[in-house]
């Protein structure tokens, strides 16, 4: 397994090495032990010039995906997912509103970009958006037993 984080965000410390050992957890849970992903934590004015670009939407987001060729594969031969990029500004935002830590909500949107990279879409059907919320539900309990997001959330 190949996790590349990159803080591309210098308002709000980020514990790195902590973010990465959870998205492990995350792709081990999800049965994706042996691929490659990379995980960028920027801010707003990044994930909306992201947002732009290439969903054609002008505003801030939490988190975008971008995945890869299925037949994408690294030098070692681990399937690259591809890319997750979060705010870390509006994560901070929906952690108060979801009584979270900035660590739980940023690992909440990892897990939702991530279902995203393995072809999975809330806004294709009612299934799917079940799917999706039982998914991240189950690995976020495994990941924080006995916490659960309130407020706006929709896991």
């Amino acid at each position: 397994m190949e996790i590349l984080i990159r803080n591309g965000q210098r308002k709000i410390p980020l514990d790195k090495a902590r973010l990465k050992k959870k998205t492990a957890a995350v792709l081990e849970a999800l049965g994706q032990g042996h691929t490659e992903l990379s995980v960028l934590f920027t801010n707003d004015a990044k994930i909306r010039e992201l947002n732009y670009n290439y969903r054609d939407k002008d505003r801030p987001t939490d988190v975008l995906s971008f995945p890869q060729d299925e037949d994408a594969v690294d030098e070692d031969g681990r399937r690259i997912l591809g890319d997750v990029a979060i705010s870390v500004e509006t994560a901070v935002q929906q952690a108060q509103d979801h009584e979270l830590t900035l660590e739980q909500e940023l690992m909440l949107l990892t897990i939702h970009g991530v279902l995203h990279l393995l072809g999975h879409d809330h806004e294709r059907s009612a299934k799917e958006a079940s799917f999706m919320k039982r998914t991240t539900k189950k690995i976020f309990q495994e990941l924080y037993p006995g916490v659960l997001p309130s407020g706006t959330s929709n896991f």
